[in-house]
């Protein structure tokens, strides 16, 4: 008996969700978030080594000037001084090449870095790299990753509205039980 088309395409396409979910729960909390090297806007590198010591907010989405990913990044450029406080570093991440992330940084003035991962290996390491009509892309996701390059907080459905916000107050949260169990 021969499978009809549409069948196999659906058990290829659940086949692709099973080893995306897969990959995603590679990243837990309490484990070091994976190494990169990645160049932003306006060329310069970054790896999360450069960060330690603060906490860096590394937020991955699909692709500059779209909706979504407008409000995202204008929402945590409108609250970049309470981040700058709280010492934490915001790079936003995504397949798109430095001159799109030049182009989306200035038309919104996004004063934090845009990481060009054009190649997918961050995405990949971080498990947030997927493929949609044959597209590759990053979906949505936002890992708070503390001053030592442990993962604290990894945010697997975002909201783009508010995404920011949320953020902040984890962050605020996490940062004063840190605080309080680090002394003596």
């Amino acid at each position: 008996m021969k499978c009809p088309t549409s069948t196999i395409l659906l058990l290829l396409s659940l086949l692709a969700l099973a080893v995306t979910a897969r990959a995603n729960d590679l990243i837990e909390i309490g484990q070091p978030a994976p190494e990169f090297e990645l160049s932003d806007q306006i060329g310069q590198l970054h790896s999360l080594e450069d960060y330690r010591d603060q906490w860096v907010v590394l937020y991955f989405y699909p692709k500059d000037q779209t909706p979504g990913c407008t409000t995202e990044a204008c929402e945590f450029r409108d609250n970049i001084f309470a981040f700058k406080q709280a010492n934490a570093q915001i790079l936003g991440v995504s397949f798109d090449d430095a001159e799109s992330h030049q182009k989306f940084a200035e038309r919104y003035n996004l004063p934090f870095p845009l990481l060009a991962d054009v190649e997918g290996k961050a995405a990949e390491a971080y498990g947030v790299q997927t493929k949609m009509f044959g597209m590759r892309f990053a979906k949505r996701e936002t890992f708070l990753i503390d001053p030592a390059g442990i993962v604290a907080k990894h945010y697997k459905d975002v909201d783009p509205d508010g995404h920011s916000i949320e953020v902040l107050g984890d962050l605020t949260a996490l940062e004063s039980n840190r605080r309080i169990n680090a002394e003596p």
